[in-house]
C-alpha cells in the first residue's frame, strides 16, 4: 500500500437558512416580523438615482438561503412593486435557494377581471412579473378576490385577518348586540365567516355603484334588522371611504345604535382621513398591512399587527410544515 492517506470529505453544509428582508414601503412591519421570527432583517442598500431608477444590493451572502421578501404595496405603489422585483432578481442572481414574495397588500387586486373590452388584468399581470423576476412562492393577505390566487404558478399562501379583527371586536363588548353588515353583495361570503366567528346575524347594504365614475356610490337600502344594534360593517379595504361611510350612513338612516368598521387594509387614499374625521362611525379597525392607517393619527382609528400570523406563516413553510393549518381558526 502507498501509505496515502484520503483526504476527509467535508461537512455536509445541509443546514437550511432563513433570511428575511425588507423593501422601504413599510420597514416597521418587516421588523416586527422579524422580532416574532427572533431574528433581523439582512441589511440592505437601496436607494434611487437622480432619474427615480432604484438601486438595490444586500450587504451579506444570499447563497443556498430561503428568503423571504416583504413589500406592502402601498404609495406610491409602482415605485414599491419595482423595488420588489428588483430585489428578487438579485437574490435569485446571487444563488438563493428560493425567493419568497411576501406582500401584505397585494397591488392592483381590484384588477382582476375585464369589466369592459380592451381593459386589462393587471392583477394577473403582476403575478407574472413576479415569477419573471423569479418568485418561487406569493403569501399576501385578503387578495380582494379568491382568484387572484390561480394569477401565480407557484404556491400562493392566501392568509386572512378575520381571526384578529373578530377577536378583536368581540373583546369590545355588546357582544350579544352585535350584527355583522356586508358593504355590499361581494361580501356577503366573508361577513358569513365573521357571523359563525361572533355568532351574530348579517345584514346588508345594497348599493349601486356607477361603473363610469370612479368611487361614485349610491347607497339604496339595509337588507336585515338593525334598528338598535352596534353593526360591524366588514371590508377587505378602504380607500378612499366613500363606500363604507355611505354604507354607516344607511344604517344610522335604519335604526343602528352604532357603527364599528373592520377592514383588513386601511389604504386611505384623498379625502378618505377627512371622511374617517366626519362619519358617524365610532371606531374603525384596521390592521398594519399598509402604514397609511396608523399614520391617520385619528382618536378612533386603531391598528392591530398581522406580524405574528405572517411570522407564522413563515415558519410553516420554512419548517416545511402546513400553512393550511392557519386556515383552520376560519
Amino acid at each position: 500500500m502507498s501509505g496515502s492517506v484520503r483526504p476527509a470529505r467535508p461537512a455536509a453544509r445541509d443546514e437550511r437558512k432563513l433570511l428575511l428582508f425588507s423593501g422601504r414601503a413599510h420597514p416597521a412591519l418587516a421588523g416586527r416580523i422579524a422580532a416574532e421570527l427572533g431574528t433581523t432583517l439582512v441589511p440592505t442598500t437601496a436607494r434611487d438615482f437622480a432619474n427615480g431608477e432604484i438601486y438595490v444590493r444586500f450587504e451579506e451572502s444570499v447563497r443556498g438561503a430561503d428568503c423571504f421578501v416583504v413589500q406592502s404595496h402601498t404609495a406610491p405603489i409602482n415605485t414599491w412593486i419595482m423595488e420588489q422585483l428588483i430585489m428578487i432578481d438579485a437574490l435569485k442572481r446571487a444563488s438563493a435557494r428560493s425567493v419568497t414574495v411576501v406582500a401584505p397588500f397585494y397591488g392592483y387586486s381590484r384588477q382582476d377581471k375585464k369589466h369592459k373590452g380592451r381593459e386589462p388584468i393587471s392583477a394577473k399581470l403582476l403575478a407574472d412579473l413576479l415569477a419573471a423576476a423569479g418568485a418561487d412562492r406569493v403569501m399576501a393577505i385578503d387578495l380582494h378576490t379568491d382568484q387572484i390566487v390561480g394569477f401565480f404558478d407557484g404556491p400562493v399562501d392566501h392568509l386572512f385577518a378575520l381571526p384578529t379583527l373578530a377577536d378583536h371586536i368581540a373583546g369590545l363588548g355588546n357582544r350579544e348586540r352585535l350584527t355583522v353588515v356586508s358593504p355590499d353583495a361581494g361580501r356577503v361570503r366573508v361577513a358569513d365567516r365573521w357571523c359563525d366567528r361572533l355568532g351574530a346575524p348579517l345584514a346588508i347594504v345594497h348599493k349601486k355603484r356607477d361603473k363610469d365614475v370612479a368611487h361614485q356610490v349610491s347607497v339604496h337600502e339595509v337588507v336585515g334588522d338593525v334598528a338598535g344594534r352596534v353593526c360591524v360593517l366588514v371590508d377587505d379595504m378602504v380607500d378612499t371611504a366613500g363606500t363604507i361611510c355611505a354604507a354607516a350612513d344607511a344604517l344610522y338612516a335604519n335604526g343602528a345604535e352604532d357603527v364599528i368598521v373592520a377592514a383588513t387594509h386601511g389604504i386611505l387614499s384623498g379625502p378618505a382621513v377627512d371622511r374617517l374625521k366626519n362619519s358617524r362611525v365610532s371606531r374603525f379597525v384596521f390592521t398594519d398591512t399598509l402604514p397609511t392607517a396608523a399614520a391617520t393619527d385619528l382618536d378612533k382609528v386603531e391598528v392591530l399587527s398581522v406580524a405574528p400570523l405572517i411570522a407564522h406563516a413563515i415558519r410553516e413553510i420554512f419548517e416545511n410544515g402546513s400553512v393550511t393549518s392557519l386556515l383552520d381558526e376560519l
